[in-house]
């Protein structure tokens, strides 16, 4: 008789102090409130708008790695990764398409699917290009395995309607290659310029993230694709390794090909090509200070001048060292041997900035860009639109 009482005295103990803890569990596990996409944002009233397109959301950990472009009608097409499998780089995402009519200012609030995930992991990091013949390139990455992961090329000739079958641009070395969003580049003479930088083979026993950069170039409109003669290592002048990564591609007036790689180093290195990209002098640090973030350059087609957005690190709080903020805009009047006082974009300190696409629509720039707050969402989880005059660059 005293047993059994025993055991339900011990019980009811027991009882008593499991179902306060898993009341205090259930509430510690309580699912986050859905981030509001107006949470995400700041408005500086500096005439910038900031529309917070991208928000994170159910079954859609992260929006990145976008470009834009005119179409035939007037509107702007973005064309981003939408990730489905999580949050990281090789996760399972597609490509889809938001669009604009009134230059970048408001965009259609649902996705069409432009590319689904064709790849083993995934496919991600979009460029595109206008060609000569009127048709649009779409260029992103097909990821199979950390061994093969490589930029592919689709066409469309009724302005993004639907596309062309995928063409692979790298067959000369399966390899691990990184081609940045908004990356691919034409030539004045109409020559396509692919900036890579490769981390691995099958051959490689491991990874080299410090990065081997290239670039693999076409005569024939993407038809077939050669790799170029130099490869670029970064070093410091007493021969020591710098990672040298996500390499970005600028036509000079001059002629002459600028590369820009984001480094570890403290500034974003650069080097020159005289001949299309085929050869390149050797790594160089430029005036742009940064974290290990790349950067994007483009030519502004109302001056001529070249546009660089990045994280100016340059005289900032040592506190900030390593973080991709604060986000500035600048130009050039010398093809970027130096830079005008910068634009302030974005400063949250706990901000996340980078992976910039760079359109121009009216007398606007049009930025799409990762922009996470580190306190209530991840570093690469949220697409915003950053828009404003051209004029405000030489004020």
């Amino acid at each position: 008789m005293f047993r059994p009482l025993a055991s339900i005295l011990m019980w009811c103990c027991l009882l008593g102090a499991v179902v306060p803890a898993a009341e205090k569990a259930a509430k510690t596990a309580a699912p986050r409130p859905p981030v509001r996409a107006a949470d995400l944002v700041r408005d500086r009233g500096d005439g910038v708008d900031r529309i917070p397109l991208l928000p994170p959301g159910p079954g859609n950990p992260r929006n990145s790695e976008g470009a834009m472009i005119a179409l035939a009608d007037g509107r702007l097409m973005l064309v981003y990764t939408h990730f489905t499998g999580g949050g990281g780089d090789h996760s399972a995402a597609h490509l889809a398409a938001r669009f604009s009519s009134d230059q970048g200012k408001t965009w259609t609030p649902d996705d069409v699917v432009v590319v689904p995930n064709e790849g083993q992991w995934n496919v991600m990091s979009v460029s595109l290009l206008r060609m000569a013949d009127g048709r649009i390139a779409l260029f992103y990455l097909r990821k199979e395995s950390a061994n093969d992961c490589r930029p592919v090329l689709r066409f469309s000739s009724d302005e993004g309607k639907t596309w062309s079958e995928p063409r692979m641009c790298i067959e000369d070395e399966v390899g691990y290659y990184v081609m940045n969003n908004d990356r691919a580049v034409q030539l004045n003479g109409g020559q396509l310029v692919l900036p890579v930088c490769l981390h691995c083979t099958p051959a490689y026993e491991k990874p080299d993230w410090a990065g081997i950069c290239m670039c693999y170039l076409s005569d024939d409109c993407g038809q077939t694709w050669r790799r170029s003669k130099s490869q670029l290592q970064g070093k410091t002048p007493d021969g020591k390794r710098v990672t040298t990564q996500e390499p970005g591609v600028v036509e000079l007036k001059d002629g002459r090909l600028m590369l820009f790689a984001r480094t570890t180093a403290g500034s974003q290195f650069v080097s020159y090509s005289t001949d299309g990209g085929d050869t390149w002098s050797p790594f160089q640090p430029s005036s742009l200070q940064s974290p290990c973030s790349p950067a994007s350059i483009k030519r502004v087609p109302k001056t001529g001048d070249l546009l660089v957005v990045w994280n100016n690190h340059a005289g900032i709080d040592p506190a900030l060292k390593n973080k991709r903020t604060p986000l500035h805009a600048a130009i050039s009047r010398d093809e970027g041997r130096t830079w005008q006082q910068p634009k302030v974009l974005e400063d949250n300190p706990d901000g996340w900035y980078c992976y910039i696409a760079i359109a121009f629509a009216g007398d606007h720039v049009v930025l799409a860009h990762c922009s996470g707050d580190t306190k209530l969402v991840g570093h690469l989880s949220f697409t915003q639109i950053t828009r404003f005059p051209i004029d405000s660059l030489y004020r």
